[in-house]
């Protein structure tokens, strides 16, 4: 892709993320669809990613934005909130973390990653994977963030990761979670479980998961908070 730094990036790393790609669906597969929903952290997300226009709900509050201009208007229960600028930054802000805790295996090679191969380990669930390394070059919110992604040696999958809080200096991850529950939405795989490793009772679901070919523009428009479970009844593959 334009902008991964591929000159930086371990060769290794670059196929394994190919590879990835492909057993998700492939890149023409991502990047046709075009609608995507979930519910992660207690919040619900809708985005259409061909335009930008992004729905973010969070107990009686929504925005409805898009995320390409930062323009956008925010309500709480159906009433309009002025001026709306933290509440668009905050839903933005969401938009890249809870997006990036559904999605980070489609952006294994967006712009200003840099991706390195730490080797091979055994992961919490006994697999096999292939340890990736993920670096930013001043891009993003949190530049100074790192992972290591665990890819499943026989299916191709990300399994498992590791959050450090700073890639240069913390020694080890603030979290590692699992990557579970699989399921094709739309010809993509999307996985709905985040269990803390060593912890058992604490998992994050993520629901309301749905990619769409089409969905009407009240998703975008509409003040008042909507069922996404409904959405699956408009435009779901």
């Amino acid at each position: 892709m334009e902008g991964f730094n591929a000159d930086d990036s371990h060769p290794q790393a670059i196929e394994i993320a190919d590879q990835v790609m492909a057993s998700m669906g492939g890149r023409a597969a991502w990047d046709n669809a075009r609608y995507l929903s979930w519910t992660i952290f207690g919040e619900d997300h809708v985005w259409d990613k061909w335009t930008g226009r992004f729905r973010w709900q969070g107990d009686s509050t929504v925005v409805l934005m898009n995320i390409h201009t930062m323009e956008g208007r925010a309500f709480k229960d159906g009433d309009e909130i002025t001026p709306a600028n933290e509440l668009l930054a905050g839903a933005y802000r969401d938009w890249i973390n809870a997006g990036y805790w559904l999605l980070m295996p489609y952006k294994l090679k967006d712009s200003g990653v840099t991706l390195g191969y730490k080797g091979e380990e055994t992961m919490a669930n006994g697999h096999e994977a292939h340890v990736l390394t993920l670096r930013f070059d001043g891009v993003g919110l949190t530049p100074d963030n790192g992972y290591d992604v665990y890819v499943n040696k026989e299916l191709n999958l990300v399994e498992q990761w590791s959050y450090y809080a700073d890639a240069d200096a913390d020694e080890q991850p603030r979290f590692t979670t699992t990557w579970e529950g699989y399921e094709s939405y739309g010809g993509i795989m999307l996985s709905d479980t985040r269990a803390v490793v060593n912890s058992e009772s604490n998992v994050r679901k993520v629901s309301n998961l749905g990619v769409y070919s089409e969905l009407p523009d009240s998703v975008f428009e509409d003040p008042n908070q909507i069922s996404l479970a409904s959405l699956t009844e408009t435009g779901a593959y």
